[in-house]
């Protein structure tokens, strides 16, 4: 079977490919190999923690799965992403947030009248893309040119920056300061990996997973433990520092100039002896935002329609090859900054070309038919939280005030 052939079963397989397509059409293939690529990163997590009860490739489609999403192409699943047609190309651009769709105004620079997305449509067909692109970035909005071959590939998924050394702890203390999808499900895998995570959200601003399923989240944070700090009060800011200074390794995923306002500098506490894992949309020297749905299709992650692939797709690809870096350096004794960007992890599993098959239904299901023969396109799943994520700041007496 080739490398295609054994990346069109393995999307198949992942529910990711249900989520593909048009609502009332087939199931479509993404272009390049991330079904292979986060294959290959469990089986790295796996080689150095063989008895971990890792989960497998269907792990693509299990917020979908949590929440009852199905394709829904033009759009993204969840309906707050969507590739536009521009003058003289095509402009992604998600809209996830309240005040996301507050921006719409200022982006299009007159009033919207009925939907939103409708206005948006007709703006950017007078727009070229570069100038849409330019301007939803002014507006802190997420967002990247789109065409339908893969981006050039730029820069390693993840740059690695040896900095001090630590000593080896046989359960690691993992302090995860990330939110949404990609750096908390590096987190769980981690944690199935036998670490001690404490979830670290805002008092003021809450992970908003949390207002997704409450399944999903409980997959991803049962078994953690969970503090809140107020960024903009020095004695919180205190603790905080001393539980990343205590810490094996740091999750995050704020761009870098958030941090380092308030005095948490990466660099020093990874010199100090901590691992430091940063995931953002572009890497750490790039100061845009970015979701991934928009991502993913920036990099080239989309259908020869231009239609999304699978749900937030750069999400899971992200936060499974995260943890592949996160597990080899928890397993060093030197001390690593790792910059994990979600862009090159896209771009570099967009490369490659798609197996030829075709897609048909028997008897109610859509199989695969190509050379290397039929099978079946599994729909979303999910498996069964360990337990209940804890409740905002539940920790906060043990872990900030007992411990540090």
């Amino acid at each position: 079977m080739s490398e295609a052939q054994t990346e069109l079963r393995l999307w198949a397989a992942s529910g990711a490919m249900a989520l593909t397509g048009k609502r009332d059409g087939p199931p479509a293939a993404s272009p390049g190999r991330p079904a292979t690529a986060v294959a290959e990163a469990l089986r790295r997590i796996q080689a150095v923690h063989p008895q971990a009860p890792l989960p497998d490739i269907r792990i693509f489609g299990e917020r979908a799965a949590a929440t009852g999403m199905s394709r829904n192409a033009p759009w993204s699943c969840g309906g707050a992403f969507r590739v536009l047609l521009t003058r003289d190309g095509h402009f992604g651009l998600s809209l996830p947030r309240a005040e996301d769709m507050d921006m719409v105004p200022a982006l299009v620079a007159g009033p919207v009248t009925g939907d939103p997305w409708t206005t948006v449509e007709h703006w950017a067909v007078g727009t070229t893309t570069t100038d849409a692109v330019e301007r939803a970035r002014l507006l802190d909005l997420a967002c990247a040119p789109v065409t339908a071959r893969p981006t050039p590939v730029v820069r390693p998924a993840a740059l690695v920056s040896p900095l001090g050394t630590r000593a080896l702890n046989d359960r690691p203390l993992v302090v995860d300061l990330s939110s949404l999808w990609a750096g908390p499900l590096c987190a769980h895998l981690l944690s199935l990996c036998g670490a001690e995570v404490v979830k670290v959200e805002g008092s003021h601003r809450l992970d908003g997973a949390r207002g997704g399923p409450a399944v999903f989240y409980d997959l991803l944070h049962a078994g953690h433990r969970s503090v809140t700090v107020d960024f903009d009060a020095p004695s919180d800011l205190r603790r905080l520092r001393m539980l990343l200074e205590s810490a094996d390794l740091v999750i995050e995923g704020s761009r870098a100039r958030a941090l380092r306002r308030r005095g948490i500098i990466a660099e020093d506490i990874v010199a100090a002896g901590t691992n430091w894992l940063s995931i953002t949309a572009y890497g750490r020297d790039e100061d845009l935002i970015g979701f991934g749905d928009d991502v993913a299709a920036g990099a080239g992650l989309v259908t020869p329609e231009r239609f999304p692939c699978g749900d937030a797709l750069v999400d899971p690809l992200t936060g499974v090859t995260a943890a592949a870096y996160a597990v080899e350096a928890l397993d060093a004794r030197e001390t690593v900054l790792i910059d994990v960007s979600m862009h090159a992890v896209a771009a570099a599993a967009a490369q490659g070309a798609t197996a030829p098959h075709e897609v048909v239904r028997r008897r109610g299901t859509c199989w695969v038919d190509c050379d290397s023969g039929a099978f079946a396109v599994a729909r979303p799943s999910m498996r069964q939280p360990s337990g209940r994520a804890p409740a905002a700041g539940r920790h906060n007496h043990d872990v900030l005030w007992t411990t540090t």
